[in-house]
Parts: structure tokens; C-alpha cells; sequence
């Protein structure tokens, strides 16, 4: 079920909010109704992972209370790695499996031309990514000592599975959202309902009148990327580059505002990343949620930047290649995480050996053309049609390419020149100072109004299939 959908807006979401905040259920069967309802959403797709999601809920929850009951340190060891086992192993079957099969049986071929093994046809769960990172942090901060589990199996249910955030994050944090579970408002709060409405309604706009309609211009000339020629190309990957960030920025606050209609806060994801200054700026800009899971479950164990300069550099690039093939089961993610994993390494050693500030304009738009060398590569589907665009952005294969795709980088050259000011000098939808008044729900009623007239045409968001 996708937030942009008649199904979702007109349906599932009010009869949630009316059983939700109903006055007659306690916090128990709230939490029980959430997490059905957030399963039906999920089941929605297809149901047959819905009893996948469940098994993964089962097992963290009950890993948990045994780490957390465990005195000696071994067993509690045990415990949290029978829940990472299980975690990545089922992200590794579902997500990896045809990919380490392909390229064992493309290696076999090229050193001797072996018999293929049979790559196994897996279906990808939506949101497998983003919801076993969920669960794995949990494991680990109890581990840790940072985090308390929770006897109640709906209370833990309803964590995992809570469906504004569960497909495509934020990446919420057991610690982060364990208070409000306990201390459920019985009322609805007006101040946080009109704001989640707010941050509902800008991610759909971000979604459906940006995003989606510089997708409309550009894709139809990608598809053909062979024939691109420099303009075409700058053209197309300039207008990926913000159809990425709306895409993945309104879907983030899509489901900051429905965590709010239900009284909960969740994470800040994006802080107009295409704004940074620098490499390791942008990361911090950039999908948050992910940088700081990489950052404390992954960097930081690694040793971090205390353990000498060579191994800073050496972590970096070991994290940023697992976070390249997080995103998905494909060589093109892998060399883009190498790819930003060298861009933070050479970051790191220029500013260890000496000091410098690039001016703040030159200091953006740099990072801002490194980025965009990397959007190339996360968006080709083999590294063939990656070298094919770079070869046209430097102009290799011509200036203006077809008269059919100059007529239509004309057309749309206006609406990409406005999102690139969009993204490049407007404050983030955090940062707007949103007053609940009669003219702001005039102008919101409104672009809603407009998001959903578009609705007839399914759009899924990019980051579903991670």
C-alpha cells in the first residue's frame, strides 16, 4: 500500500486514526490494533512476508529478554548473536542470494568456464532492509546495557512493525521511541496532529508534484541512454539527482506526519543535504537515520578515527562499501559505496594533513558534482550504462544529442532549474515555521487536494526496492 494512493488516504488512514484514538480502548488493544493494522498495510503488497515480519519480530523480541535476563557475558553473547545471525540471514537470503550466486557462477565462467549454480528466484520483502536494521539495534543496545526490553510482545510489535515508517524508514531506534510506547497519550494532541498534517502533506507534495513529474521529463530519455549526448545527460542526471532527494525526502516526512497523527516522534532524516559543504557534511545531511546506524554499530566497533589514520581510512571505506551493498544486491551499489567510502577517506586525509576551507559557495557546489558522479553510478543497472553516461557528461558522444530530446530538455528546463533553488537555497520543511491558522489549512487543503487528483497514476517510491 503506498502513501500516494486513493486506498491509503480516503481509507486505511482515517478508520487508523478513529480506532487509534478511540476513547473506549485501552493501551493495550491500541497497540494491538496498530499492529494489526500496520501488518494489513504491509500484507497489502503481499501477504505471504507478513508471517516473515512476525518470525523476525518473535525472535528479536524474545533474544532480547534473554540477553537482558542473562548474567554471565557469554551467554549474553550467545543470545545477541543467534538474533544477528538470524537478522542477516534473512536479509541475505531474500536479498543476496541471486547476487552471490550470479557472480560466483560469472567468476566460474571466466576462470574455467564451470557449470552455473541455479540462481534461486527470491521475491525482495519491501522494507526487509530498513526494519532488520530496526531490530538488530535493538539486539545490540541491549547488549550494550543502553536499552531495556519490554515484556509486553505488543509493546515490541508495534515498534518494529509500525507501518508510517516500516518500508523505507526513517531507521527508528528502540531507545528513541521506547518512552512513548510506555506513555501513549490518551487525547489527541492539536498542536502535534496539525503538525503531522503539515509534514504529511509537504512529503507529498515533495512526492507527487516534484518528484514524480521531473521523473516524467527525464525518464523517457534515459531509457534510451545510449543515443545521450552532454546536454541530454547533465539534463537527466541533474534531474535524477532531485527526483531522488523529493522522492526519499517526502516519503521520510510522510512518515514523520503520521507519526505524529499517532502521537509519536520519530527522527529527523534528511537536512537539505544537497547544502553541505563538504563530503562528510553531506552524510550527515543525507539519510540520516542510516549514517548514524553505520556510524555506532559499525564505525565506531571498527575502532572509529582512534585508532590511527590508516585505520580511520581503512574503517571508512569497510563502511561505506556495507552500506553500498545494503542499498542493494547489485555491483553498481557496491562500487558507489567504495566510490563515497574513497570520497571520505581522501576527505579525511586532506583535512588531517592540512586544514582547509574551501569558500562555502565553491565548498558546495564541489560536493554537490562529487555526489553527482555517484547518483550516476547508484542509478545505472550495470556498470555499462554507468560508463556510457559519464562518457556523455564529459562529451564523448556530442553536444545536444536528437532534435526529440533537445525539444524536451527545453520544456522542462524550468521546472529543473526550480527544484535544483529548491534544494540548493530553501530551508528544510524542519526548519519552516509552520503556525496552525485557517489560512495554512486553506493553502495545505488545497495542494492535498492537487496531490490526490494525480493519484491515478501508481508511483512507488524509489526507496522501496532497498
Amino acid at each position: 500500500m503506498l502513501f500516494n494512493s486513493y486506498i491509503f488516504v480516503l481509507a486505511f488512514l482515517p478508520i487508523v486514526l478513529l480506532i487509534w484514538w478511540s476513547p473506549v480502548l485501552n493501551t493495550r488493544f491500541r497497540l494491538i490494533s496498530l499492529v494489526l493494522a500496520s501488518y494489513t498495510f504491509y500484507g497489502w503488497w503481499d501477504a505471504r512476508f507478513v508471517a516473515l515480519l512476525f518470525v523476525s519480530t518473535v525472535i528479536d523480541f524474545k533474544c532480547g529478554q534473554l540477553i537482558h535476563e542473562s548474567v554471565q557475558k557469554k551467554r549474553r553473547l550467545f543470545w545477541l548473536i543467534i538474533s544477528l545471525i538470524s537478522n542477516l540471514g534473512i536479509l541475505g537470503f531474500f536479498k543476496y542470494s541471486g547476487f552471490f550466486t550470479r557472480s560466483i557462477n560469472s567468476l566460474t565462467a571466466f576462470i574455467a568456464g564451470g557449470g552455473e549454480i541455479p540462481v534461486p528466484d527470491v521475491i525482495l520483502p519491501a522494507g526487509i532492509s530498513f526494519y532488520t536494521f530496526q531490530t538488530m539495534s535493538f539486539s545490540i543496545d541491549v547488549y550494550r546495557r543502553q536499552a531495556r526490553p519490554t515484556e509486553s510482545f505488543w509493546h515490541f510489535a508495534a515498534y518494529v512493525s509500525m507501518f508510517p515508517q516500516l518500508i523505507a524508514g526513517p531507521i527508528v531506534r528502540y531507545t528513541e521511541i521506547e518512552t512513548q510506547l510506555r506513555s501513549i497519550p490518551d487525547k489527541i494532541v492539536h498542536t502535534q496532529f496539525s503538525r503531522g498534517i503539515y509534514f504529511f502533506v509537504a512529503g507529498m507534495v515533495q512526492k507527487v508534484l516534484l518528484a514524480d513529474l521531473i521523473a516524467a521529463a527525464f525518464e523517457p530519455l534515459l531509457e534510451n541512454y545510449q543515443s545521450l549526448a552532454f546536454a541530454g545527460s547533465w539534463f537527466c542526471m541533474l534531474g535524477y539527482s532531485c527526483q531522488l532527494y523529493f522522492d526519499f525526502a517526502g516519503y521520510s516526512n510522510m512518515a514523520v506526519g503520521l507519526g505524529l497523527m499517532l502521537g509519536f516522534t520519530f527522527p529527523q532524516n534528511f537536512n537539505s543535504p544537497y547544502q553541505a559543504r563538504n563530503i562528510s557534511d553531506f552524510w550527515r545531511r543525507w539519510h540520516m537515520t542510516l549514517s548514524n546506524w553505520l556510524r555506532d554499530y559499525l564505525f565506531k566497533p571498527l575502532g572509529g578515527s582512534q585508532e590511527g589514520h590508516f585505520r580511520t581510512i581503512r574503517n571508512l571505506v569497510v563502511v561505506m562499501f556495507l552500506g553500498g551493498l545494503w542499498h542493494g544486491a547489485n555491483w553498481t551499489f557496491v562500487v558507489w559505496g567504495l566510490y563515497h567510502g574513497a570520497l571520505l577517506a581522501a576527505y579525511f586525509a586532506i583535512r588531517s594533513w592540512k586544514k582547509i576551507e574551501l569558500p562555502s559557495l565553491v565548498g558546495q557546489v564541489t560536493t554537490f558534482l562529487f555526489v553527482l558522479v555517484g547518483w550516476v553510478i547508484f542509478r545505472s543497472s550495470d556498470m555499462e550504462m554507468c560508463g556510457n553516461i559519464l562518457a556523455s557528461m564529459i562529451g564523448l558522444h556530442g553536444l545536444y544529442g536528437s532534435p526529440e530530446d533537445w525539444v524536451v530538455i527545453q520544456h522542462s528546463l524550468p521546472l529543473l532549474i526550480c527544484l535544483l533553488i529548491i534544494v540548493f537555497c530553501l530551508p528544510n520543511t524542519w526548519n519552516w515555521n509552520f503556525k496552525p491558522r485557517w489560512q495554512t489549512a486553506v493553502m495545505f487543503g488545497s495542494l492535498f487536494t492537487l496531490c490526490v487528483i494525480r493519484f491515478s497514476a501508481e508511483s512507488p517510491f524509489l526507496y522501496f526496492q532497498f
